[in-house]
């Protein structure tokens, strides 16, 4: 997962303040934003922050732990350990899209619910910069599980190079 603080964090949704897209993120906490990436990937965060404060965080990988063949059916030619590793393919194994957006994570027996797993060992969480974001090893708000296998691997923000065009061509 990544962590998003609003309006203090150039990498949040929420930083320019509220609009349509980024309503959810303002709260209450517990509740699920949904948002379009790249023209082509859902992802989702889970609003975490007091009411109207706009903080986040992305789930960016997670094991399938029931309903394997319905994953399956909706990433058919992954593997076990790719069926839900990174946050475009974690919501296509869950089938979470525009939908989803606002849902009440935190109501038993809802459409979406967050339970609670057994607890992770803390020698074994680890942290660092976020994944594609410029200016992210300043801010290490990236936490995984060492050694678990469906952890999406870190990958540092690279600039885009121009090509330079020159009277030659």
């Amino acid at each position: 997962m990544e962590a998003y603080a609003g309006p203090l964090d150039p990498a949040s949704h929420a930083y320019r303040g509220r609009t349509p897209r980024n309503e959810v993120m303002f709260g209450p906490p517990g509740h699920v934003y949904v948002y379009f990436t790249y023209g082509m990937h859902f992802c989702m965060n889970l609003v975490c922050g007091p009411d109207g404060t706009s903080m986040a965080v992305l789930l960016r990988a997670g094991e399938i732990i029931e309903g394997e063949d319905v994953a399956r059916a909706r990433r058919p030619r992954s593997t076990v350990r790719d069926l839900a590793r990174g946050p475009a393919r974690l919501c296509q194994a869950l089938g979470v899209a525009r939908e989803q957006n606002g849902l009440d994570v935190c109501v038993p027996g809802g459409p979406m619910t967050v339970r609670r797993g057994e607890p992770a060992d803390p020698a074994l969480i680890r942290n660092g910069p976020r994944t594609g974001v410029n200016g992210a090893k300043e801010v290490p708000w990236r936490f995984w599980i060492e050694g678990d296998r469906t952890v999406s691997p870190y990958r540092p923000h690279v600039p885009r190079q121009r090509k330079k065009i020159t009277a030659e061509g």
